[in-house]
């Protein structure tokens, strides 16, 4: 029996990538969730978004991150270097989506908002999504207290089944994959590239 504490599982990747959906399959399955609800579901996520506020404030405190043991925590890729290196395990769940259906799915958003969609050109958006994401892939193979599992939104939304297996798979295998797929609503899968 291992003295270590339980692993923090996380579920990131760029905003708008899955990351609400793979939140929601993991609680159907039965891995606790740390949330606080205060960002209702809405139009862009009719399901939920299952996030947790103090994440957002990662750079400054990292007081939280013990009770994000044996849970799961959404954050956006950027803030995984925050987290505390010594004394924690990770576990990433890493979503990857089309960068086109991304920069879509974000920019209906932000105009739902009422809010200005990003200035700079979609392609170049892209380049920084895209090297922001292959850096913190090397990044997270060269820590040893990181481990990630790479799904793909589209595969995940085609074959719900086999991805719940896989990610069950990856997070020790005491999951409910029916649960897990049963989560996923094909419908919901608007931003196609």
């Amino acid at each position: 029996m291992s003295d270590s504490p339980a692993p923090v599982t996380i579920v990131s990747g760029l905003p708008r990538s899955g990351t609400s959906l793979m939140m929601q399959m993991l609680a159907a399955g039965g891995l606790p969730a740390l949330t606080d609800g205060q960002r209702a579901a809405d139009a862009d996520n009719p399901r939920g978004y299952l996030e947790f506020e103090r994440v957002k404030q990662l750079k400054t405190d990292k007081s939280w991150v013990p009770e994000a043991r044996g849970k799961v925590v959404k954050m956006v890729h950027l803030l995984l270097k925050d987290l505390p290196l010594s004394g924690e395990t990770y576990r990433v769940v890493w979503m990857r989506r089309r960068i086109e259906e991304v920069l879509a799915s974000q920019k209906t958003m932000l105009v739902r908002q009422g809010r200005t969609p990003a200035a700079l050109p979609p392609e170049q958006l892209a380049r920084i999504f895209n090297s922001q994401m292959e850096e913190l892939e090397r990044w997270m193979g060269t820590q040893p207290a990181f481990q990630f599992l790479p799904v793909h939104y589209h595969e995940l939304v085609a074959d719900p089944a086999g991805h719940a297996a896989r990610i069950n798979a990856f997070l020790g295998g005491a999951l409910d994959e029916a649960a897990m797929a049963a989560a996923v609503d094909p419908t919901l899968y608007r931003q196609k590239g």
